[in-house]
């Protein structure tokens, strides 16, 4: 029964959070296609030399950068010090998206080690009490879903702190760059960081929402097997 109940909060309150948040991945992508700034942005170098430059800008000129065409999403790896960019040459996000990045390997390198090790570990223990879960070998399951829950608020504190401090950041970040370039008109800059605020309004919304749902899909799922193994 305490399953079924925590069931019920979550898919309520997941629903009720989206509502709140106003959760749209359409409107988001809509912003990021814009033809006149994507032209703009065309001038700007290649996605390698501009985040080589980022990283000139924050003193951090040791991080191995490389540029993936076939992926969707650009990346910091904290345990190999890594940028990974994605194929993105023809949007103009990519230079808020790339300053957004390059501004994660200059964050407090405690706060990135202890998230890389804790969400591994996150990780590890959901998956460990599902599978004891399924095969009926474990007892006391609403002390191993409280600490799950309590994983869970540490897990989103960490990430939202470093997820949100990177894009309040990077939009400053990519001015300052376009604006030391002088490759486009100061009216042209202009609007492109208008645009950048327009995006990041409901992009913070989205990254800390999808945060949220990683963690409550865990919760649920470990709920659903409890009610039904």
């Amino acid at each position: 029964m305490e399953f079924i109940l925590v069931t019920i909060v979550l898919v309520v309150l997941t629903v009720i959070l989206g509502i709140v948040f106003r959760y749209s991945k359409k409107k988001i992508e809509e912003i990021a296609k814009d033809d006149e700034l994507d032209k703009i942005a065309s001038k700007y170098p290649e996605n390698i030399e501009i985040c080589k430059d980022y990283l000139k800008m924050l003193k951090n000129e040791n991080v191995v950068i490389e540029e993936d065409k076939d992926a969707t999403n650009c990346l910091y790896i904290a345990a190999t010090n890594k940028i990974l960019i994605a194929n993105m040459r023809d949007s103009y996000t990519r230079i808020q998206t790339i300053a957004h990045e390059c501004l994660h390997s200059v964050q407090d390198k405690r706060i990135l080690s202890f998230n890389f090790i804790f969400s591994n570990f996150y990780f590890v223990y959901f998956f460990i009490i599902s599978i004891l879960a399924i095969m009926g070998l474990l007892v006391h399951e609403m002390m191993f879903l409280s600490i799950l829950l309590i994983l869970s608020m540490i897990y989103l504190l960490i990430r939202n702190y470093l997820e949100t401090d990177a894009m309040i950041k990077a939009k400053f970040l990519a001015k300052e760059y376009m604006l030391e370039k002088q490759i486009s008109e100061k009216e042209e800059i202009e609007k492109i960081i208008a645009k950048f605020d327009e995006l990041n309004t409901l992009g913070i919304k989205l990254v800390n929402y999808n945060l949220f749902l990683s963690c409550v899909w865990k919760i649920l799922v470990f709920c659903i097997i409890c009610i039904f193994a």
